[in-house]
């Protein structure tokens, strides 16, 4: 936990009781302040903390409220209270801003995107700490802003921020700032594309002279981003997941590459990193390599790094091979763009999709359809998903549930001469039949790693 010495005496609200807000609360009380907490689905509040509904109560002079950020205080319409709160000139407060202020004497970084920021995130941390450095990861991904250790003088925290996390900070200020692309995502919360932009975009503030811009140039918002950064006083290195015409860390022919002085220099085969497969995983690979040389690692400590990298669960996750059949579960794959860059991957792949299906189904993915030795299908999408692929000529059968299917799937991997991926990557959410992605996911894992493994002399391979 964090000691928020500067709360000492002063009297915060905390709005909203999920994982931040409860960290924010108990941090917050632990330090000295009076803390009044809301939430409508919780009845107990963190030991020290008043229970306050901000709706009904007339309300004391307040320092600041801690906001949820899942709650919408701006768009698609504000919460009452976010109402009052402005109305009574009371500012709201992210829990990452109270991290920044409590630690002045560590190293910030902050990563965004729409997509990729938790793999960059735990790759980051994961080569500063196996360089030997002091680091630590949290924020959208793992532990909450303020759950996170106390590290010494120069320690790095490396904070993964949603959109909903950065609209709320005032003051956060990070040295190295990661973007890594913008697609069309959380529309409503934003007031459309513009608004979720600039949320993104509030990453840059509060630069200081010296302070690295990181910025993904895959996209088509890649160079407006890098010239919002350069405005905003940082020293811009453009990065890509191949090859790219000025980028500081690219990949070129499965290489990536540094090219900060101009002169491209080896950093690591990426091939010889399991777990980064795929353009984007070379995009994020670049990525924190960029930051990690900001950071003053070495490269021969970044390979090493990259190399060791294990990965995170639920993501292009390689949970045991099985003769020739590598199982992978992407249970995060919840929808059919997160599932494509698992497709690109591999080839005579059994694939494992279906679900509470999204917008759009699987059209999008037909460029992979070849890919696709058979598909097992669940949930809810299951009838819409087979007629899709039956009218490309791809085999596909409705298995019902996950692990059905993998027992389908497993069973015929295992009859294939040909090295084979069983892929659990369901372009789908899980809330027809799972509570969350990671449910799914464990469950998936759990039931590969208990699969026996084939007799060789059944002539199975």
């Amino acid at each position: 936990m964090i000691a928020l010495p500067h709360a000492k005496g002063k009297t915060y609200g905390v709005f909203g009781l999920g994982r931040s807000g409860n960290a924010a609360a108990a941090a917050l009380a632990a330090s000295g302040a009076r803390v009044l907490a809301w939430d409508d689905r919780i009845e107990a509040v963190p030991d020290g903390c008043e229970r306050f509904d901000f709706l009904n109560e007339d309300w004391p002079l307040l320092d600041g409220i801690v906001w949820s950020p899942g709650i919408p205080f701006l768009h698609p319409t504000p919460h009452p209270v976010a109402v009052h709160a402005r109305r009574v000139g009371c500012p709201l407060v992210a829990d990452i801003d109270l991290l920044v202020a409590a630690r002045p004497d560590a190293v910030f970084v902050g990563v965004t995107g729409t997509n990729g920021k938790s793999t960059t995130t735990a790759l980051l941390a994961h080569l500063l700490d196996t360089a030997g450095r002091e680091a630590v990861a949290g924020g959208n991904i793992g532990a909450a802003a303020l759950e996170l250790p106390e590290l010494g003088e120069g320690g790095t925290y490396v904070i993964e921020l949603s959109s909903y996390q950065l609209e709320l900070c005032q003051t956060a200020a990070f040295s190295v700032g990661i973007w890594l692309n913008l697609t069309a995502d959380h529309l409503d919360r934003h007031g459309g594309l513009h608004g979720y932009a600039a949320a993104k975009s509030r990453l840059w503030s509060h630069a200081k002279p010296g302070d690295i811009a990181i910025v993904g140039m895959s996209g088509s918002s890649g160079r407006n981003e890098a010239d919002r950064a350069r405005a905003a006083g940082r020293t811009v290195l453009p990065i890509a997941g191949s090859a790219y015409p000025g980028a500081a860390l690219a990949t070129e022919d499965g290489l990536l590459l540094d090219s900060r002085n101009g002169r491209p220099t080896v950093i690591v085969d990426l091939g010889s990193c399991r777990s980064l497969p795929g353009e984007h995983n070379a995009e994020n690979a670049a990525a924190a390599t960029a930051a990690a040389l900001s950071l003053g690692l070495t490269a021969d400590e970044i390979a090493e790094g990259l190399k060791s990298f294990p990965g995170l669960a639920h993501r292009q996750e390689r949970v045991r091979q099985i003769g020739k059949a590598t199982y992978v579960n992407d249970s995060k794959a919840t929808n059919a763009e997160s599932t494509a860059k698992a497709l690109v991957c591999y080839d005579n792949i059994y694939w494992i999709a279906g679900g509470l299906a999204k917008a759009g189904g699987i059209g999008p993915l037909a460029p992979y359809f070849s890919r696709i030795r058979h598909a097992f299908l669940v949930g809810d999408a299951a009838a819409g998903f087979g007629e899709t692929l039956t009218e490309s000529g791809i085999p596909a059968s409705n298995d019902g549930d996950v692990l059905t299917a993998l027992t389908q799937a497993h069973a015929a991997a295992q009859r294939d001469p040909q090295d084979s991926v069983v892929l659990l990557s369901p372009a789908c959410a899980s809330f027809d039949q799972w509570p969350s992605f990671e449910a799914r996911g464990d469950a998936f894992r759990d039931a590969v790693l208990s699969l026996e493994i084939p007799d060789p002399q059944s002539g199975r391979r």
